[in-house]
């Protein structure tokens, strides 16, 4: 599997950000916590590249349910895994992604791929190639925020700044179903199906910054993620209102 990443696009030119440093920052955390737009809002603000790593295993997924494969079949799964070529963008304020040259940014986020993700996902061989891949985006992007659920123990362990968000289960679910128009005791299902599945491959890591996010605003989970990585670098951090 080829998996590049655009590294040309311009991110905005911000004043205080981090963005010469190399700084990798981790974002883990189970699906509804809010990874994606906190990942990207913090990444824009520092001037780093952005990386769903969760998109990558959808790309996938979406190649394989659109070729009719069994996705449970985990020996199938395994063997075409490096057969599309799956390319990511890390511009945060305009990601997307493409399957052998077509765009799938859209279509990846269709319930029929949420539903089997988690089943692809567990795969050893899909996740070496895939964790391969990301490590390789990682290495060129020169600073970036890479967000999934294996990031600070599996991906990139040596990330000098870690973060694990989380969010009460019913939360979780409650911003699941905003996204998803389905009711929240349907979404809290799946939710929790998700969990179960995905848990061999989720955790915190050790020495990752844990942030609740429950009763926080979106803008103040950028803040956190945000100054803990200026902290790090020694750039002075002005806390912002809103975005």
């Amino acid at each position: 599997m080829n998996v590049s990443a655009d590294l040309d696009s311009d991110t905005g030119e911000v004043s205080d950000t981090v963005s010469d440093s190399g700084l990798i920052v981790a974002v883990d955390g189970p699906s509804g916590a809010g990874k994606s737009s906190a990942s990207r809002g913090a990444a824009t603000e520092l001037g780093l590249r952005y990386l769903d790593t969760g998109s990558m295993y959808r790309a996938l997924t979406w190649w394989l349910l659109d070729r009719g494969v069994d996705v449970s079949d985990a020996g199938t799964v395994g063997a075409l895994a490096a057969e599309p070529r799956i390319e990511v963008g890390t511009d945060p304020q305009a990601p997307w992604v493409r399957v052998d040259g077509t765009d799938i940014t859209s279509v990846i986020r269709t319930r029929e791929v949420t539903d089997a993700v988690s089943a692809v996902a567990v795969v050893p061989r899909v996740r070496a190639h895939l964790i391969a891949q990301q490590r390789d985006i990682i290495a060129q992007a020169g600073g970036i925020v890479a967000e999934g659920r294996d990031i600070g123990t599996v991906v990139a362990p040596d990330a000098p700044v870690k973060v694990y968000l989380t969010a009460a289960g019913a939360e979780r679910a409650s911003r699941r179903a905003v996204e998803s128009s389905r009711s929240p005791a349907a979404t809290r299902i799946d939710q929790d199906r998700r969990d179960r599945l995905d848990s061999a491959q989720s955790g915190k890591a050790d020495d990752a910054v844990e942030i609740d996010s429950t009763s926080l605003s979106l803008d103040q989970v950028i803040d956190t993620i945000v100054r803990l990585a200026r902290e790090y670098s020694g750039v002075p951090h002005q806390r912002h209102q809103s975005r």
